[in-house]
C-alpha cells in the first residue's frame, strides 16, 4: 500500500529536480555561468589616491588580467567599497587580506615611496597584493611584486609571479562559497 503511494510520488519529485537542475537562465552561456559562480567581485574605492589614481587604475587592470577568480571594479557613488586607497605622507602600507565582500581593508599609497624614486604603479600592484592575501616575500628579485623595495629603485615591475598568482587563486578558489575575514594585519613596506 505505501509502495503504491510512494512510488508515483517519487517519480513527480524526481521529474520536477530534472526540470529544475536542467534549467538554464537563457541570458548566459554555460562557460559564463560557472565563471560568475566561480568569481569573486571586490569593489575599490581610489577616490582619495589623489596623484595616484591613475597608477591604481593601471595596478588594477595588471590584477584582473593575471587572476580570473576575484575581480577588482571601482565601487560606484554610494556603494561601500571592500579596498579603500589613500594617498598620505607616510610608506607605501596595507591590510594584510585576503578582503572578502562585506569586509574592508585601506591601501595607502604612501608618497615617502615615490619620493624616493620607486614606481608608483608597482606600489599599488603590490599594496593591493596584500589586499587580495599576500604577504611581503622579502628579499626578493625585481620579478616577484611582493619583493616591494628589495626589487630595487629600477625595478618597475608590477605583475605577480606564478606563484603569487597562484596563491591569490587559491585565496578566492571558491568565490563566495569560502569566505573568511581578513586578519587585517597591518603591513608598512618600507620602500
Amino acid at each position: 500500500m505505501l509502495r503504491r503511494i510512494l512510488t508515483p510520488l517519487l517519480i513527480a519529485l524526481s521529474a520536477l529536480t530534472l526540470t529544475l537542475v536542467g534549467a538554464a537562465p537563457a541570458t548566459a552561456a554555460p562557460a559564463e555561468q560557472s565563471q560568475s559562480l566561480r568569481q569573486t567581485v571586490l569593489y575599490y574605492d581610489a577616490s582619495r589616491a589623489a596623484e595616484y589614481t591613475s597608477a591604481v587604475s593601471t595596478a588594477v587592470r595588471v590584477w584582473n588580467s593575471s587572476v580570473s577568480n576575484v575581480r577588482l571594479e571601482p565601487a560606484s557613488a554610494g556603494r561601500r567599497a571592500e579596498i579603500r586607497v589613500v594617498a598620505d605622507n607616510g610608506w607605501p602600507r596595507a591590510h594584510l587580506g585576503p578582503v572578502r565582500p562585506g569586509g574592508q581593508v585601506t591601501v595607502w599609497m604612501g608618497r615617502e615611496g615615490t619620493v624616493a624614486g620607486y614606481d608608483a604603479v608597482r606600489i599599488a600592484a603590490h599594496e593591493l597584493g596584500h589586499s587580495l592575501g599576500l604577504p611581503d616575500a622579502k628579499p626578493g628579485p625585481c620579478s616577484s611584486l611582493m619583493s616591494g623595495s628589495t626589487g630595487g629603485v629600477n625595478c618597475t615591475n608590477p605583475y605577480p609571479n606564478s606563484s603569487e598568482r597562484s596563491r591569490v587563486e587559491a585565496n578566492y578558489g571558491s568565490g563566495l562559497t569560502g569566505q573568511r575575514a581578513t586578519d587585517g594585519q597591518l603591513l608598512v613596506d618600507r620602500f
